[in-house]
């Protein structure tokens, strides 16, 4: 069933060279070519099975009661499950196959027509790709995905900053589809826009390997939120998500906050450097409240504002798992703060000695809290604040506070 086994091939190559909206009368040209020169490209076996990277162009090699009638994008294929041979065949010369993938990045490479990168050819089977700032660009990244595909070697890799817009993020989402080693994955700064955005979630609600995942700087709005926030009720293996210096407004606080509420797998979420606030910081809130996996979440540069600190603290007194909370620089009053009986990392924000004092008093008034450091940075406070705290130390020795000084005190010259 050498047939089939070509055009599942064949198809999974196109699938990531491909862009899901679009595609040039270049590239069509391009697969014709691919079609008549009948080149093999590695794919996968049966379900959790994997078979090596294949870029071998083989030849055609004519053989006895065999008929050429495939057509490629005609009608559908059915193929037995037979045809899923992780022992791919070769057929003609017998040529070895390429295991590295190298032969198959190759002929990405010159079928985009984009130079190749010298850098993933040295390092394309070990165990951790780092490729920022390379200035792949939307064809780069594609023909980067292809060899992807069936890669066993790279766990963690890193694209940080490539330019790779929507449609190469959509090939990696693509590739990610299918790979299931990689469980690092750095995106960050590539412009991946709301386009991306719905080809990573896509590919969040398949993939069951990918624990880390950084998506900051990548122009998300809330229409990203409308397409993630599904996705993050439907992926249980992803524990690590950065969406900070995005776009994500109080929208998208409305849809992440009934996400977060349903969201089991995730342990950090970095929502930092957005404009969520209002009635979406509220429901946002809410959301935390409701989660008992989350460990670690960075709400920092926001809009929180009076009423997302009452709603973090109300959020805070059913949340007995969260071990850190980032609020700084969320316009954030004395009488908010003072709401907030957990805050950590609380420093640039208006909340004034009253604030401080209200934090540190619902500490002493509470004999189960787990807390161990307070973070006042920049924030100087007055003697009624120091006198609490030691009284507070007494109760909980472990306790540390970080303060901006006391007011009123001057250091004096050494005689």
């Amino acid at each position: 069933m050498v047939h089939g086994k070509k055009l599942v091939k064949e198809t999974l190559l196109l699938s990531v060279l491909e862009d899901g909206d679009e595609e040039t009368e270049n590239e069509k040209l391009q697969l014709e070519e691919h079609k008549a020169t009948r080149t093999e490209v590695g794919m996968r076996g049966p379900k959790d099975q994997h078979s090596n990277p294949d870029g071998n162009v083989l030849d055609r090699g004519e053989r006895e009661g065999e008929n050429e009638e495939e057509e490629l994008g005609g009608e559908e294929c059915v193929i037995s499950d037979e045809d899923y041979d992780t022992d791919l065949e070769l057929e003609g010369k017998g040529e070895p196959y390429d295991l590295t993938g190298r032969t198959c990045y190759m002929e990405a490479c010159e079928r985009l027509q984009v130079a190749p990168a010298s850098y993933f050819l040295r390092h394309m089977q070990e165990n951790e790709l780092s490729m920022m700032y390379y200035g792949l660009g939307p064809q780069g990244t594609k023909a980067l995905a292809v060899p992807l595909v069936t890669n066993t070697s790279i766990l963690r890799l890193n694209l940080r900053d490539n330019w790779m817009e929507g449609m190469g993020g959509a090939a990696i989402a693509e590739m990610l589809k299918e790979n299931c080693y990689i469980t690092e994955v750095d995106l960050s700064d590539n412009n991946l826009g709301d386009h991306g955005a719905r080809a990573i979630a896509g590919m969040l609600k398949e993939n069951g390997t990918l624990v880390s995942l950084n998506l900051s700087g990548n122009h998300f709005t809330d229409l990203s939120a409308k397409h993630l926030g599904p996705a993050l009720i439907t992926n249980t293996k992803l524990r690590h998500l950065d969406l900070s210096y995005n776009a994500l407004g109080e929208h998208a606080g409305q849809i992440l906050g009934d996400s977060l509420s349903e969201n089991t797998g995730l342990r950090s979420l970095s929502l930092a450097w957005n404009s969520i606030r209002g009635f979406g910081a509220v429901i946002l809130a809410n959301g935390l409240g409701g989660n008992i996996f989350l460990r670690t979440v960075d709400l920092s540069y926001n809009g929180f504002g009076k009423d997302g600190a009452t709603a973090l603290g109300e959020a805070l007194k059913e949340n007995n798992i969260l071990e850190e909370l980032n609020v700084s620089n969320n316009r954030i009053p004395p009488e908010g703060a003072i709401r907030l009986a957990m805050g950590l990392k609380m420093g640039r924000n208006p909340i004034q000695s009253a604030g401080c004092y209200g934090i540190l008093k619902s500490i002493q008034e509470n004999p189960d809290s787990a807390m161990e450091a307070l973070n006042f940075a920049d924030i100087t406070v007055n003697q009624d604040f120091e006198d609490l705290y030691t009284a507070v130390k007494e109760i909980f020795p472990a306790l540390t506070v970080n303060h901006g000084g006391r007011i009123g005190t001057f250091s004096k010259a050494k005689a």
